[in-house]
């Protein structure tokens, strides 16, 4: 512990955001620096707890306390050493991670939390900036080779975990960049995407081979998987959105929040979006349904292109300002959380439950027709509630279902669970030998973080399985093929 009384002598500080009339103005990420003294300050406030509950707050089990004390120190190198011991990509969870392990912070019981999240993104820009991240290629062959299909964060830390322990991985991308939801879901202005380049870079160093315009089930048989690799992982996010089936859904100008984010992507990538499908709300009165990140997303984008009006609307109570007694300390509060895009502008409101779409001669959606509602479960309408809002763009932001199930899943012929997911065993393999699940294709949608936690652990699954398999073959686990 490098300053015993640290917690008692200094605030809990976080790197400033850009103005809002600047960052408005371009897709940049939205932090100022922040000063390596104020870093080692903030580091200091760890109290190296006997029992460091941010441990199992965070999914990946960083070594917090250790890297607290190590930047205190000034330690850097080391640092990032202890936050690669967990993490492989701690740029992406230092960015767009919603830190339970602050939540978790013993610290959080009666003061703020220590700024885990703004330490974590320091330790690993410092590394970068350093030359201290570079390739780590294997020492050694094992002659298997493994698929991996889906580029997002589950998937990455799966591929770079195989190919470190020897193994010949390839990463199969439906789409026309690797990246997954890093690339075309999560905004510019949260994760800009040289970050995710740079770490692919090193992952092809390593030998990572990553195959775009690739859908397994589409246009890459399924029978590439199981006769050509000797176990395959499935990552490929969960990607049904939760639709609104409501009279008028089939308007035009209503559109799921995954046809819109992606496009912008797209043009921060210099695509040129067909203007026949183009979905812009330049100029137009948006709504958002889903009070989310995604539902976030959705504002600081149409904000940026330069919406005439923005409303988002939760159909959940407006959540307490601090932390909710039934969601105690070490637990992830329910309270309410302001974005970066709620700051920009725009009207959020809760408890709203919306009853139909109206539109146009031309089919064109013009109005949304919606109620305010009482609590869940029952979201009762209020008596004379009802309300109409003139709309030209609606966002559906109301979460996901599942991984797709046609082509992959059912061709493969898996098992799900009952919540539409593919179900494993505790080793992450699938009802067919030799097929994984990692992600949210295995947990449902969840966070970045429990994405990268479950590539790793997926991993060293198959890791275990494929030298079981060398064994049973009468192989020793020895004779490795030297690179």
């Amino acid at each position: 512990m490098g300053k015993v009384t640290g917690f008692l002598e200094i605030q809990r500080q976080q790197a400033t955001r850009r103005k809002v009339e600047d960052r408005l103005r371009d897709w940049q990420e939205i932090y100022e620096p922040f000063p390596e003294e104020k870093q080692r300050e903030q580091g200091a406030r760890c109290m190296d707890c006997g029992v460091p509950f941010c441990h199992t707050g965070c999914p990946v089990n960083n070594l917090i306390p250790d890297w607290n004390d190590l930047v205190y120190n000034g330690r850097w190198e080391n640092a990032i050493r202890r936050l690669h011991a967990t993490n492989n990509f701690p740029e992406f969870t230092g960015r767009i991670c919603p830190a339970p392990c602050e939540a978790a912070c013993v610290l959080a019981i009666n003061q703020p939390a220590v700024s885990i999240k703004l330490i974590e993104r320091s330790v690993v820009e410092r590394a970068w900036d350093e030359g201290w991240i570079h390739p780590e290629p294997p020492q050694e062959k094992t002659g298997k080779r493994v698929a991996v299909v889906g580029s997002g964060p589950a998937g990455l830390a799966a591929a770079q975990q195989l190919r470190r322990s020897g193994h010949s991985v390839t990463v199969y991308e439906k789409n026309d960049r690797i990246g997954g939801l890093l690339r075309y879901g999560i905004p510019n202005f949260k994760l800009e995407k040289q970050v995710v380049d740079r770490r692919l870079e090193q992952m092809r160093a390593e030998g990572v081979t990553f195959v775009t315009n690739a859908h397994v089930g589409v246009n890459v048989p399924v029978e590439t998987l199981v006769e050509e690799y000797d176990a395959t992982l499935l990552a490929g996010g969960s990607e049904r959105p939760r639709d609104l089936p409501i009279p008028g859904r089939e308007l035009k100008g209503i559109h799921f929040a995954m046809e819109f984010l992606p496009q912008q992507n797209r043009r921060c990538e210099g695509d040129t979006i067909d203007p026949s499908i183009a979905i812009l709300a330049e100029g137009k009165r948006v709504v958002i349904l889903g009070g989310g990140d995604t539902g976030a997303d959705c504002l600081g984008t149409s904000l940026r292109q330069k919406a005439k009006s923005v409303h988002q609307f939760e159909i959940m109570p407006k959540p307490p300002e601090l932390r909710a007694p039934s969601t105690p300390w070490p637990m992830w509060p329910m309270q309410l959380r302001t974005e970066s895009s709620h700051e920009e502008g725009g009207i959020r409101d809760w408890s709203i439950g919306s009853v139909s779409f109206s539109g146009d001669e031309q089919g064109r959606v013009k109005q949304l027709h919606a109620v305010r509602v009482g609590p869940p479960p029952a979201f009762t309408p209020v008596p004379d509630s009802e309300f109409t809002l003139d709309v030209d763009l609606v966002l559906l932001a109301l979460g996901f279902l599942g991984p797709v199930r046609s082509g992959m899943i059912e061709q493969l012929g898996l098992e799900l669970d009952a919540r539409g997911n593919i179900a494993t065993n505790a080793d992450y393999m699938t009802s067919v030998q030799g097929i994984f699940a990692a992600g949210d294709m295995r947990r449902g949608q969840s966070l970045v973080v429990w994405a990268i936690s479950e590539g790793r652990k997926a991993a060293e699954a198959m890791d275990h399985y494929l030298f079981a398999k060398t064994a049973s073959q009468s192989l020793s686990m020895s004779r490795r093929v030297p690179v």
